[in-house]
This record gives C-alpha cells, structure tokens and sequence, in this order.
C-alpha cells in the first residue's frame, strides 16, 4: 500500500486520523509507538475512521487513544496517505506527529499487542511502506524541547 494522489473525480469512501506516537525515554531517546492488530495480523501505526461531525485532527487523538491507550497532543500535521483499502475503497488518513502524555496499553480485540520502538526497530517491523515513510518523515521533526 504505497502512498497515492487521488486522481480527479476519485471519491473519498474512508477518512481517518491517526499519529506517529513518540515519547522519550529517561536517556531523552525517541521510541516510536507501533501496534499489532491481530484481525489484519500486522503492525501499523494508531489510526481509525472519523466519527459523524468529528474533524480530522479529534479523530486521531481519540482513536490513538482508543487504541493505545495513551492520551497525546498533536505537535504537527505529516503528509496524508490514500489508498485502497483491503476492501477496494479509497481511504484518507491523515496523520499528526504526536507526543505521548501519559497513559498505559491494555490489550483489547482490536489491537492485542503495543511496542515502543525505536525508530531503526519501527521502520523494520512496520508491515507497510507508508507507515515507513511516514516514520521517517516524523524523525525529521522535533519535538519542543523540554518535552
């Protein structure tokens, strides 16, 4: 599932949000939030669809909660993904580089399984390419300093 254009006219079927979890670690290192969903069996970053009336940005928040249980703040918008989904609908997600607050995983059906990585480790066990790249690009930011 690489990253696409929507060619003209394509209608969106599917948005959602989603982040690039980071938190640091006593040593001030990065570690990167990556999720197993056993009913896909792979490993992607936290996303999910929109709810009705919800914007973009309140849907990853929630979902990355909802699916990692950590609660996050936004730190700024990375490139959005489309593509189809495994049911041949097109999919929007857009996806906010994010900080981990505070919060603690318990495994439920939809995701039995959260590591945080670190960036190298990310990239390798992320199942698909655009969850590679939207890692990299997350890297190339900074967080505020003091956080």
């Amino acid at each position: 599932m690489a990253r696409r254009k929507l060619k003209a006219g394509e209608k969106l079927e599917i948005e959602a949000g989603g982040g690039v979890v980071v938190r640091r670690t006593g040593l001030g290192r990065r570690r990167i939030a990556v999720i197993h969903r056993p009913k896909y069996m792979d490993w992607s970053l936290p996303k999910g669809k929109l709810e009705p009336g919800e914007g973009f940005e309140e849907a990853a928040l929630r979902e990355v909660e909802e699916e990692t249980g950590w609660r996050c703040r936004t730190v700024i918008e990375l490139a959005p993904v489309s593509y189809r989904d495994r049911k041949g609908r097109t999919k929007l997600v857009r996806y906010w580089l994010m900080e981990a607050i505070d919060g603690e995983f318990e495994p439920h059906e939809e995701v039995d399984e959260l590591r945080w990585l670190t960036p190298h480790e990310a990239r390798r066990v992320l199942t698909y390419e655009h969850d590679r790249d939207l890692v990299r690009e997350a890297l190339r930011r900074r967080l505020p300093r003091g956080r």
